[in-house]
């Protein structure tokens, strides 16, 4: 390892907030046990809001950004990670309470780390990274509620995003039939080919003012949350339920007990960030096995490196993103 490496640090001091690529050195980041060579990381919304300052998403500064990161281990202190063992690690406060992923070497503690499934790459991990994971959690925790393929179709909101794409992905390879909702038409042709029976536009939804109207849907994994995560509870089937894992159409819910008293339905949180490591492990071993995307390659949408993160961070914001960006940390 070497004294200095390169690092993606956002700041908010006296020389106001920003993200900037910065020389480090191990000591100076947050305490761990396993150091790692970062060899891919992604762009994630709340990357996005960090790296920008449009989100409050660090809760101590200096960190660097990268709430993902897949690697090889180059030090470790724990009996479990050997040197040159390939691992990964997701959400855990990366980039939140401790150094992130945008790093070309990564300190992190041992308790979060995980080993990279038999069956995935370090690039495909990142293609997946908190994105895929969280798609898996919503049908993991669907499924431990009772959700089934043959209770019919579950709906996917903000399906041409990161979360949306792969959740099309992974829920019609499990076996669902699987209902494409998203702003952007023109991508209707690429979300049928993930594996979506229909597509839905945003712009042409109606939900109707009753508390109950008629159910379309046996469920759904709802990535916009506001009015949009309204309008679900209103039209899902009895004992569907709703997985509910993004906010950036507001945090407001305008509903009623009715959906959830008289369909029974189930409104289901998804903190993809702070899942227990069993979970965790269990879903990771699940991405690379049963429920491992089948288009991982149409899902990457390109491959950037430390140098072009700002422009990642301004094409998601402005509702520009398809897929998933993965990030090249490594040196050359």
């Amino acid at each position: 390892m070497p004294d200095t490496f390169r690092a993606f640090r956002i700041s908010d001091d006296e020389d106001g907030y920003r993200g900037e690529l910065v020389e480090q050195s191990i000591d100076a980041q947050s305490e761990g046990d396993v150091v790692i060579k970062v060899a891919y990381s992604s762009v994630n919304y709340k990357d996005a809001l960090a790296g920008t300052g449009k989100g409050k998403i660090l809760r101590k500064f200096p960190l660097n950004g990268g709430i993902d990161a897949a690697g090889t281990v180059v030090q470790s202190d724990h009996a479990d990670f050997s040197e040159g063992d390939e691992v990964l690690i997701t959400g855990s406060g990366l980039s939140e309470t401790r150094d992130g992923g945008y790093s070309e070497y990564l300190r992190v503690p041992s308790d979060w780390l995980v080993p990279l499934p038999q069956g995935l790459k370090l690039h495909e991990a990142m293609i997946l990274g908190t994105a895929g994971f969280t798609a898996a959690l919503g049908l993991w925790r669907m499924e431990a509620n009772g959700q089934s393929p043959d209770m019919g179709s579950i709906a996917v909101t903000g399906a041409s995003g990161g979360v949306g794409s792969l959740a099309c992905d992974i829920y019609s390879s499990a076996g669902y039939d699987v209902t494409a909702i998203s702003g952007k038409e023109d991508e209707f042709e690429w979300l049928h080919e993930l594996g979506a029976s229909q597509c839905i536009s945003r712009h042409e939804l109606y939900w109707p003012e009753s508390p109950l109207a008629s159910a379309q849907f046996a469920g759904a994994l709802d990535n916009v949350g506001g009015d949009m995560l309204s309008g679900l509870t209103r039209v899902i089937r009895p004992w569907g339920n709703i997985a509910s894992c993004g906010m950036a159409g507001g945090i407001g819910l305008n509903t009623t007990v009715m959906p959830f008293i008289i369909r029974g339905i189930t409104l289901l949180g998804i903190n993809s960030a702070g899942c227990p490591y069993r979970i965790r492990k269990e879903l990771w071993e699940r991405l690379a096995g049963d429920w491992r995307p089948r288009h991982l390659d149409r899902i990457a949408a390109e491959t950037i490196d430390l140098d072009h993160l700002s422009g990642a961070f301004d094409q998601l914001l402005s509702g520009g993103g398809k897929g998933r960006i993965v990030v090249r940390v490594a040196a050359s």
